[in-house]
């Protein structure tokens, strides 16, 4: 179905509907933008849009993070520069630039009352206690993400403008009802298939190779038979476990002090719910309270003299603004009603219930308290002991001496690649990435400092790098039985595809599947009335076979891979059907196709933008921005440019 929607992307219609488009937007002067200076610190620039290096950071450090979200993996810099994760960033931000510049050309401009109430919407901009939309609260969250007030209207107004580009589009598109009948001929179509399967016991078991012969094939094959450098380690491990054991009893005093520091923290403040109901005058204030001691609600007195009461429902001091109406509301009894001059005027108060607090004891905050010392003990031991252990090698004791000496153990690790593996391949011991990294940063007979691991569990290393073990192919005794093996597969495949070739022969001279198949005692198997919607439901037919039987023509002899061996077969009796299923089909597929035809619209439209207005972008000042170190002569995607 895609296929077909992109055939009709080619169409006459598809192309007039663009060129439509196309040439409405340069009916609007896009073409007087097409060249612009680049201005200094621009990564991007387009028409009146720059991109600094920080806006560029910005949004590549967000990329980044939902691809790591997605994957549910940390995203290195070594891998996002082998991926140009930096290119891909580039390249989306210049054509969404190009495509927003373009639509403000050619005057698809969202209004300020349209932006300023999408910026209202935001829940995230919300007073927690009003309710209400906060400028404060608005102006704190855009410094916590990096942004401004008018990076956030322009990304705003981008957003809209593309929305209301789209909805115009969308509205007046539709595919022909042709489109959609022959998307549903082709997916109801049905075809006989019939197909045998030749496994390795249908041809002879190779003898063993010679030696000649597997030198040729250790020649022939030396990079996928060459292994990776690998290195013999040494590790020093200084962890909170090692030194948990020993650390003696916790001092009395510090747990009291830590306690004092804290009780404010850990205990639950009194809490009040209250309504306060601001007034213009004394007057009106005692109207108000007489009417509330009364028993009338806050909020139906409050609306009949035009304002709002404002409720707290189970808050503490601290969360009342107004510091004097605080002071007096928590003086209150439940129940009581009061006049009280605020500092942001006057208030009549009063206090519907009085939840108390709890002063949280020594002996209650005690395992917490406890746990937490002891943890602060562990690092501070850990870390004496890295000093002690650099104190003694410093001093000329070897690494294994210096590690005995305080307690800690000098591990004899590898060989081991760089990732992890041992020099067959299998998973290794486990060590962390950074031990790794750093040990491959090291020449031979090299250490590094004593360093902190840096995952937030207090441990520290020292790694030696023994030896290193080059790249090189494991000598023939070694790899013998493997490469046998493998050669003698290699032999089977091809006398399957040699005797398939022979069968496949036999039936294109006239002779049936059948009688072929049972010439050789092979089972046929037959599958009558196979069609695209019923094809999975056919566990029995393997999905390579499937393929083929939708892709070859009526009669035609194919042969096709399988996990049990080499298939040879046949499709017959292809029918189409254009009955009601076809035609209730056939408009169901419309709205599909017209919104896969729009989405290559809008690519398209994307793309004319950027070549159009003429992006100019700096793929350098973009690495730089991420860390990345420049090109040098290199494109985007790390190959040499082309000269000329």
């Amino acid at each position: 179905m895609l296929l077909g929607a992109r055939k009709f992307t080619q169409s006459w219609f598809a192309k007039g509907l663009l060129g439509l488009i196309i040439l409405a937007m340069a009916g609007f002067g896009v073409s007087r933008y097409g060249f612009q200076a680049i201005r200094p610190d621009a990564v991007i620039h387009v028409g009146s849009r720059t991109t600094t290096s920080y806006d560029f950071k910005r949004e590549y450090d967000n990329y980044k993070k939902r691809l790591e979200q997605q994957s549910g993996q940390t995203i290195t810099p070594e891998l996002a520069d082998q991926n140009h994760l930096d290119a891909a960033v580039l390249n989306g931000l210049a054509t969404r630039e190009s495509f927003a510049e373009l639509l403000s050309k050619i005057g698809i401009k969202p209004s300020d009352k349209l932006i300023l109430a999408q910026i209202e919407k935001i829940p995230g901009f919300f007073d927690p206690v009003s309710g209400r939309f906060d400028k404060k609260i608005f102006l704190q969250r855009l410094a916590e993400n990096g942004f401004t007030a008018a990076q956030l209207d322009a990304q705003i107004r981008d957003d809209m403008a593309a929305q209301h580009w789209a909805v115009a589009v969308q509205n007046g598109l539709g595919v022909p009802r042709a489109y959609g009948a022959l998307a549903s001929v082709f997916a109801l179509e049905t075809r006989d298939l019939a197909f045998m399967t030749l496994t390795p016991q249908s041809v002879p078991a190779p003898a063993d190779p010679t030696d000649a012969q597997l030198a040729t094939f250790v020649s022939e094959n030396k990079s996928a038979l060459t292994l990776p450098e690998t290195r013999q380690l040494t590790v020093v491990a200084f962890t909170p476990n090692s030194v948990a054991a020993n650390l003696g009893p916790i001092d009395p005093a510090e747990l009291k002090k830590r306690y004092d520091f804290r009780k404010d923290t850990l205990s639950k403040p009194e809490t009040r719910t209250l309504t306060t109901i601001p007034v213009k005058d004394q007057a009106a204030a005692q109207a108000v309270a007489a009417r509330l001691g009364k028993g009338e609600l806050p909020d139906a007195v409050a609306k009949s003299i035009g304002v709002s009461a404002v409720d707290y429902a189970d808050k503490p001091l601290s969360a009342i603004p107004d510091h004097k109406v605080a002071q007096a509301a928590f003086k209150m009894a439940a129940g009581q009603v009061a006049v009280v001059p605020g500092d942001l005027g006057l208030f009549v108060v009063k206090v519907a219930a009085v939840t108390p607090g709890h002063e949280v004891s020594l002996e209650e905050a005690r395992p917490m308290l406890e746990a937490e010392i002891k943890k602060d003990m562990v690092a501070k031991k850990v870390y004496d002991q890295t000093q002690a252990f650099d104190d003694a090698h410093s001093g000329g004791a070897s690494i294994a001496d210096a590690a005995q000496k305080v307690g800690a153990t000098a591990q004899a690790v590898g060989p081991i690649s760089r990732d992890g593996r041992g020099p067959q391949g299998q998973p290794s011991q486990q060590l962390p990435p950074k031990v790794l990294e750093t040990a491959f940063s090291l020449p031979a007979g090299g250490e590094s400092e004593v360093t902190e691991l840096g995952d937030g569990s207090g441990s520290y290393f020292l790694v030696k790098v023994d030896k290193v073990i080059a790249p090189h192919i494991p000598p023939m005794e070694e790899i013998k039985p493997v490469i046998t093996q493998v050669w003698k597969q290699r032999q089977v495949v091809k006398a399957l595809e040699a005797k398939a070739q022979a069968l496949t022969a036999r039936i294109q001279k006239g002779e049936t599947l059948d009688a072929v198949a049972a010439s050789e005692h092979l089972q046929v198997t037959k599958v009558a009335g196979l069609s695209r919607q019923t094809a999975q439901s056919h566990t029995d037919v393997p999905q390579p076979v499937l393929g083929r039987a939708f892709g070859s023509k009526p009669g035609e002899v194919w042969t096709a891979r399988a996990q049990t061996g080499l298939v040879i077969g046949r499709v017959d009796n292809v029918q189409m059907d254009s009955g009601p299923a076809a035609a209730r089909l056939a408009e169901n597929n419309r709205g599909e196709l017209t919104a896969t035809v729009f989405r290559e619209m809008a690519e398209s439209a994307e793309t004319y933008a950027r070549a159009k207005l003429k992006a100019k972008v700096d793929p350098d000042r973009a690495r730089s921005a991420v860390g990345f170190e420049p090109l040098k002569g290199k494109d985007a995607k790390g190959k040499p440019e082309k000269k000329g």
